[in-house]
């Protein structure tokens, strides 16, 4: 049995939830587990972040077998699980999307991240050498995501694959971040993007992820 820890408003968790429930793979979440530096938390997620992954046998988990990194966790998932695959069998295709995610992950998503201490958790604003950087830095990503996004009708094309499970969850706190953290949607020029958001919105396993980050907002909004 597989168990997945992390926290329900985390993206990263949120990717890997979808990849499991779009492949049908049984496993058991602890959606109470936060970053931590303390050193039992260390010994299973080397830089102390989630999400990171159990693997056991049955109920019991096998000591000392953990995974983590999202992208590592969705790329064992390919591996372990192929009945239901989120990668293609050609192998250039299947490296397209793996283009895909590090375009969205390494030049996006936490280019924006920069943004998020400000714009979601009303921290210090961040200084204005940094917000010319984030926006100088994410019009190189953008423009890279134009080109390879193909949105027929999945990201990386005809077929659904881990990169829909991460543009689904990251593109839309960028398109927030940015809207408010520089002054403008740097997604707005991808006409495509809203659509096939909602799209992916009405798969079962993406609207139940969405549902628990919904819930787990409020339940935080509520504190």
């Amino acid at each position: 049995m597989l168990k997945l820890c992390g926290f329900h408003l985390s993206n990263y968790h949120n990717k890997v939830r979808i990849a499991l429930l779009e492949k049908g793979v049984p496993y058991e979440e602890d959606a109470g587990c936060s970053p931590s530096q303390k050193e039992d938390f260390l010994a299973r997620s080397p830089m102390g972040k989630v999400p990171f992954l159990e693997l056991g046998e049955g109920r019991r988990l096998a000591e000392g077998r953990w995974l983590a990194e999202s992208e590592v966790i969705a790329e064992y998932l390919e591996d372990a699980f192929p009945q239901k695959p989120l990668l293609p069998k050609d192998p250039f295709e299947r490296a397209k999307v793996r283009e895909l995610v590090t375009v969205m992950e390494l030049h996006i998503e936490l280019v924006a991240r920069r943004m998020y201490g400000e714009v979601f958790f009303k921290r210090a604003p961040v200084s204005d050498e940094t917000r010319q950087a984030v926006q100088r830095d994410l019009a190189k990503g953008v423009r890279a995501l134009k080109a390879l996004a193909k949105f027929d009708p999945y990201i990386a094309g005809p077929e659904l694959t881990l990169a829909d499970c991460a543009a689904f969850v990251h593109l839309p706190l960028v398109s927030l971040a940015s809207k408010h953290g520089v002054g403008r949607d740097v997604l707005e020029d991808l006409p495509e993007l809203k659509p096939y958001l909602k799209m992916l919105g009405e798969r079962p396993a993406f609207r139940k992820v969405n549902e628990d980050r919904k819930a787990a907002q409020a339940a935080l909004t509520r504190k």
